[in-house]
């Protein structure tokens, strides 16, 4: 019987696709697993169903020998060396698609929140601070009828994009190849250089991947040149944004604000951000829907599922040997 790891609680329709197919043990403690306590746990197993956060490097998949499948749960892998896994023949799988809405709902919670300061202005009732109305009081910014800029427009920022068209919003989108024109003409989105976008923009939101072309992607430079009255939301992954530059640039207020769900060396961020007020900061919830997480688990465990029993995977990252 196939031996499979899964690396956090998960829902207990994944866990029955999982059990189908092999014996199953799960991590039940809150801890996150990397490093030796990692590869002591998977080493001699047949699969992993893993999170994001457990990062599973060369020096694991040397020793994991029997691994035959990697289920990762989340659209991103940059937790899992890639090129080791290819080399030996391991099939790393991940689940695009199923987060689509989740992702998109949340951008755009984060750009009404950092437009119209609710995160603030929470804050400030709960300390008992509000004696009234004021006139000038948490006064924020219109978002109906401005300019939204869209960096990457796969099927996330494509999800956002949808639902600009209720707020009236002229969209400029940047992707590495322009979309088709009737899909342009579906979004009533036009494609920019991401200078135009970046000068252009009241708000700028990001889903692009992250690769070593990307790295850094919003950094110094491209900041500069975004409006003083402009925003920049991050939903996609960390080290897309230069982090500290980012913080100079919220600091010296030569941007209006920042909305972040992930970090450049998550979960630590730098020193400085927690304490300004024109940001809000996320503990990397993109996904965090109950539907949204089941239908992750689900797919993960799919996959998994799929490769043990000697059928192609439904989402792969990597091709395999066969078993």
């Amino acid at each position: 019987m196939f031996k499979i790891f899964v690396t956090s609680k998960i829902s207990d329709s994944a866990l029955n696709i999982l059990k189908s197919v092999g014996e199953v043990e799960v991590w039940e403690k809150e801890e996150t697993l990397n490093g030796p306590a990692l590869l002591d746990k998977i080493k001699d197993q047949d699969a992993v169903l893993s999170m994001v956060n457990n990062f599973i490097t060369d020096d694991i998949l040397q020793q994991a020998s029997k691994l035959k499948v990697i289920g990762n749960c989340g659209v991103g892998y940059n937790n899992i060396d890639i090129a080791s896994a290819e080399k030996r023949g391991i099939v790393v799988t991940n689940t695009p698609d199923v987060l689509n809405d989740a992702t998109a709902d949340l951008t755009w919670a984060l750009i009404l929140g950092i437009a119209r300061r609710i995160v603030e202005a929470d804050h400030f009732v709960r300390e008992g601070k509000f004696t009234g109305w004021l006139p000038h009081l948490f006064i924020g910014n219109m978002v109906y009828g401005k300019k939204l800029g869209i960096i990457g427009m796969g099927r996330i920022g494509s999800a956002v994009c949808q639902r600009a068209k209720g707020f009236n919003m002229k969209v400029y989108y940047y992707n590495r190849n322009p979309l088709p024109k009737e899909k342009e003409q579906e979004y009533n989105a036009q494609y920019v250089d991401l200078e135009t976008l970046l000068k252009e923009c009241d708000y700028i939101t990001i889903h692009a991947p992250l690769n070593e072309e990307s790295y850094h992607l919003i950094g110094r430079e491209e900041l500069h040149l975004m409006k003083k009255d402009a925003y920049l939301i991050n939903t996609s992954r960390g080290p897309l944004v230069d982090e500290q530059a980012l913080y100079e640039h919220l600091k010296e207020g030569k941007i209006a604000g920042a909305a972040l769900d992930v970090y450049e060396h998550e979960p630590k961020i730098v020193e400085g951000l927690l304490a300004l007020d024109n940001v809000i900061l996320l503990p990397h919830i993109g996904s965090a829907t109950y539907e949204t997480r089941t239908k992750m688990a689900e797919l993960a465990a799919n996959n998994i599922a799929n490769v043990l029993s000697g059928k192609e995977p439904i989402t792969p990252v990597t091709k395999g040997l066969e078993i």
